[in-house]
């Protein structure tokens, strides 16, 4: 533990938190609307979708126009996964201070970790393309953990995820920093304070998410946890 920051370890979630995405990520659910027959949306409006994951950014955006069977449904998210494969860092970037940040809990010796809904080989390609993959201890994504009894893939809002992010990091005390209500729940779930980032895809307003603390950029979060 730091002698100014009184946590071993921070947990990031990705999308509208460390990473601005929600253009590529946009992008790939337009083209799989206009492959399915459908209307493409406006590419900002994936901001809305994103906390859940890609599947359910598709499919809100499919059933708003009709829906379409299952299986077929099941087809069109594959190619968007395929599209995304290939395009998934054409505009994503870290948000304004998140090298700065990553840099300065690591010259404090707070270990870092990546818990996203973003399937962990996208995460990490991701991370990688930005050169900054190697800066994390694990990077867990929403399939890293298998699924459930049901089939579900074990993710936010489940504890699980922000739990074996922290095991990983042998933390004593931890803490998480999301900006959604998926990321909230997991961290009040596993009993981490979570510090909520209103500059990100926010699906409630900020302040009413539930955090401990709320930042408008990357560049409050290091005081925002010398507070907590």
């Amino acid at each position: 533990m730091s002698d100014t920051i009184p946590f071993d370890a921070v947990g990031f979630d990705l999308d509208g938190t460390l990473l601005d995405t929600f253009r590529d990520l946009g992008t790939a659910v337009n083209h799989a609307l206009e492959l399915g027959g459908f209307d493409q949306v406006p590419v900002d409006s994936s901001k809305d979708l994103i906390g859940g994951g890609a599947k359910i950014m598709l499919a809100r955006a499919v059933e708003a126009q009709g829906g379409m069977p299952d299986d077929e449904f099941r087809k069109l998210y594959k190619a968007m996964l395929r599209y995304y494969s290939d395009h998934n860092a054409v505009h994503t970037q870290p948000y304004p201070h998140a090298l700065e940040v990553l840099e300065a809990l690591d010259a404090a010796g707070v270990k870092t970790a990546v818990v996203t809904n973003k399937f962990e080989a996208f995460a990490r390609d991701i991370l990688g393309q930005l050169g900054i993959v190697d800066r994390f201890v694990t990077v867990i994504g929403g399939d890293s953990l298998g699924k459930d009894a049901d089939g579900a893939f074990i993710a936010k809002p489940a504890p699980d995820p922000v739990l074996k992010a922290a095991e990983a990091c042998a933390a004593g005390r931890f803490v998480f920093i999301g900006d959604s209500s998926y990321d909230v729940k997991a961290a009040k779930a596993a009993g981490v304070p979570v510090v909520v980032a209103a500059y990100g895809y926010c699906d409630k307003p900020p302040h009413e998410l539930g955090g401990e603390a709320v930042i408008d950029s990357l560049s409050g979060l290091i005081p925002a946890l010398q507070r907590l």
